[in-house]
């Protein structure tokens, strides 16, 4: 293991997940001025939620409710800290376990040996994950330019799924932890991207390496 190499990442990491979690918020009509919360105004009309200039679906109103009172209870940035924090660790688990083959469907989650979109998405429609919405795959398939929304959905969703085998690292995702996974997450510099790039695949010979 190459511990250099991960003295030298970490820290980025840590600071890339933070950025990226905060831009999600400010996505959200969240941010925080002088350390106060700023929280842009929502409409509503039918199916859709329109923040900040974005339209959401309606659902993603209850959920940035239940985000914000988290947020004024405990504080912007400590929120979006302990997010960045959860996702940088699911991710590296998901690292571990997909180079291991511990995944039941066997597919890759984060990376592709035959490419740079992972394998998982190529294979959605084949998954067969608990509470996985099967008919949405199949519409996200077909509507050909959806694949970032599709890799949210079954991000969610094996997270959901492990969480009954190992809820310490995988506890099911609750609404601030759903709306705050950060965007552009199929782009080459993502923050996935540079996980699976920075760090050889031999380095995760050892379960340490997750520590």
């Amino acid at each position: 293991m190459n511990k250099n190499k991960l003295k030298s990442y970490a820290p980025q990491a840590r600071l890339g997940f933070i950025a990226a979690v905060t831009a999600r918020a400010n996505m959200l009509g969240l941010s925080e001025k002088a350390g106060a919360l700023v929280v842009a105004e929502v409409q509503v009309s039918g199916q859709v939620a329109i923040i900040a200039g974005r339209e959401w679906p309606a659902k993603v109103e209850k959920q940035r409710e239940a985000l914000i009172a988290k947020m004024q209870a405990q504080g912007f940035k400590q929120i979006i800290e302990a997010v960045a924090y959860t996702w940088f660790n699911r991710f590296a688990a998901l690292r571990y376990m997909e180079l291991h083959d511990y995944l039941e469907h066997g597919y890759r989650v984060l990376s592709n040996t035959n490419g740079h979109i992972p394998e998982i998405i190529s294979r959605a429609t084949d998954l067969d994950l608990e509470g996985l919405n099967r008919d949405q795959v199949v519409q996200l398939k077909l509507a050909g330019n959806k694949d970032g929304e599709l890799y949210r959905l079954l991000l969610i969703a094996q997270c959901n799924v492990l969480s009954k085998a190992m809820p310490f690292m995988f506890e099911r995702i609750d609404d601030e932890t759903e709306l705050l996974l950060p965007d552009n997450l199929l782009l080459t510099d993502s923050i996935i991207a540079k996980l699976v790039k920075e760090i050889p695949e031999d380095d995760w010979a050892q379960v340490e390496i997750i520590g």
